[in-house]
């Protein structure tokens, strides 16, 4: 089952989440991890990100690939919104993590931020037919989206962020009544011009997502029923609400701020201005209520990696093993006749495994075997004339991911010997290798040439074969039809089996019970 690590790198917090990808293109979240690193504390006076806030961003990326990977999720999607974005030192972190990681971060713009963030709503929670306007507010910034059911229409990004707010309006707590009535002002203003750039003015909903709408939520509904909140997705939040918690925060020091239940202490200096962004969105949007949806950027990044690589997932589900797939991906980009192909490489298995007390050759090499079964005829890509030697040279020149460049030389060999000349020191490629190599060579590019001989005709008439050692190698071939070109072609491409083996090769035919009838 593919597997897909996604690592949101925010202003104030830093997620993981590890899903597994599932055969009908959606997923399952197996674990979720978050820390509070705040990397954008200071970073939108300043310009620039840190050095303490980079050192803490980078310890926590390095437990949490590090975690990710040991769980089995090699691939691993990292995104960066505001912070590092605007930083003017962001491409220093980047590196810095890619350094001490392996990850290379996607630094992502406010619109593709907005984009995914929809897409996770969208898929997260049945949206009305009518318009519906979305609202993240991050550490750094806020995104807008309107849309439907159907897809978003609009979107924007505005420098409203909880930390940045914070940082440029609330330099102390409480705040005073002049700090407060700018901070309101700033946030009207910002958010009345975005809204009058959107063709839609009038929303069936407004849905709130992040980690400051859930906390809201949660906040509100211990302080009305003295509980805590059963389900964070889908909790209604009345503009009444936040108006009254918005007048707690801002007459509230730290320590009262500390106290108030389900209040989550990391927020205890950003919740107050998430508030007013929600509350004055409302007001401008005539909406007395809105509804939190728990799922965002993080799911949106799934959801956008499961469209972008649905062919190749699929092929992933189909075939398990990166080595062959990759394989039959270089084999299918030079278009081989893969039934042919395929039926060449079943051949040559049986082959390969009814000899295998004379060869002695392991799991291994039996896989080399399989795999240039399955490239020999890629060099027609090329020209039909020598297609041998143009195998070789495609095979040698192709990254297949899973193998060595070792592995992928002796591929490429074994692919050049399934017709033509037998191999010889005056041939560059072979006269290389070592005499271990050059051994192997021989043994399974004479398996490959007998295989691909018994599928002249490309018709799989020879179904499949039986070998019995004895001091002649008796080779008996069921067919379903006529197979007289492919035994006679089988016997004009023993001899270098029979030279390896060191037996004399004779083929006996034996017709399938559906050709007797």
């Amino acid at each position: 089952m593919p597997k897909l690590a996604v690592i949101d790198i925010g202003t104030n917090s830093i997620h993981m989440v590890l899903a597994d990808i599932l055969p009908d293109s959606s997923y399952k979240i197996l674990d979720r991890f978050k820390d509070m690193t705040r990397l954008g504390n200071g970073a939108f006076t300043a310009r620039r990100l840190s050095d303490e806030a980079m050192g803490r961003a980078v310890g926590v990326l390095k437990t949490l690939v590090t975690l990710a990977r040991n769980k089995g999720y090699e691939r691993i999607v990292a995104v960066a919104t505001s912070a590092v974005r605007e930083a003017n030192n962001g491409g220093d972190f980047v590196d810095l993590v890619k350094a001490q990681t392996g990850v290379r971060i996607r630094v992502i713009s406010g619109l593709e931020e907005a984009r995914l963030i929809f897409l996770g709503v969208r898929h997260s929670m049945s949206l009305p037919d009518k318009h519906t306007l979305v609202v993240d507010v991050g550490g750094g910034s806020v995104e807008l989206i309107v849309g439907t059911r159907d897809g978003s229409q609009q979107a924007k990004s505005l420098k409203l962020g909880a930390i940045r707010l914070s940082d440029q309006y609330l330099p102390k707590m409480p705040p005073t009544k002049a700090m407060r009535k700018q901070l309101d002002e700033i946030v009207r203003l910002t958010l009345q011009e975005a809204l009058n750039l959107f063709q839609v003015k009038q929303f069936k909903a407004v849905v709130a997502t992040s980690g400051m709408a859930g906390n809201l939520a949660e906040i509100i509904h211990l302080q009305q029923t003295g509980r805590p909140l059963p389900q964070l997705n889908l909790a209604q939040v009345k503009l009444k609400d936040l108006r009254a918690v918005e007048a707690q925060l801002s007459r509230s020091s730290v320590k009262v701020r500390l106290s108030i239940p389900g209040l989550d202490p990391k927020r205890v200096d950003t919740l107050l201005p998430a508030v007013v962004v929600l509350r004055r969105l409302l007001e401008l949007s005539s909406v007395d209520e809105m509804i939190v949806c728990d799922k965002a950027i993080r799911e949106g990044i799934i959801y956008d990696f499961i469209e972008r690589h649905r062919d190749g997932l699929k092929a992933e589900r189909e075939i398990p093993d990166v080595r062959r797939r990759n394989v039959i991906g270089l084999a299918r980009r030079c278009r081989v006749p893969e039934v042919h192909s395929l039926h060449v490489a079943d051949l040559a298995l049986r082959l390969f495994d009814q000899t295998k007390r004379l060869h002695r050759l392991r799991e291994t090499e039996r896989n080399w075997l399989e795999f240039a079964a399955i490239l020999h005829d890629i060099g027609y890509l090329i020209n039909p004339r020598q297609h041998h030697k143009h195998a070789y040279y495609l095979i040698k020149n192709s990254d297949i991911g899973g193998l060595t460049a070792e592995e992928i030389e002796m591929i490429a060999n074994i692919a050049r010997y399934h017709r033509g000349a037998i191999p010889t020191a005056k041939h560059e490629g072979y006269a290389a290798l070592s005499l271990k190599m050059k051994r192997t060579v021989r043994i399974l590019s004479a398996i490959l040439r007998l295989a691909d001989a018994l599928d002249r005709t490309h018709f799989s008439v020879v179904q499949t074969v039986h070998v019995k050692i004895g001091q002649v190698l008796t080779v008996t071939a069921r067919v379903s039809g006529d197979a007289g070109m492919e035994i006679w072609s089988a016997s004009q491409r023993a001899d270098l089996l029979e030279q390896v083996l060191q037996r004399q090769v004779r083929f006996i035919e034996v017709a399938t019970e559906e050709k007797k009838s």
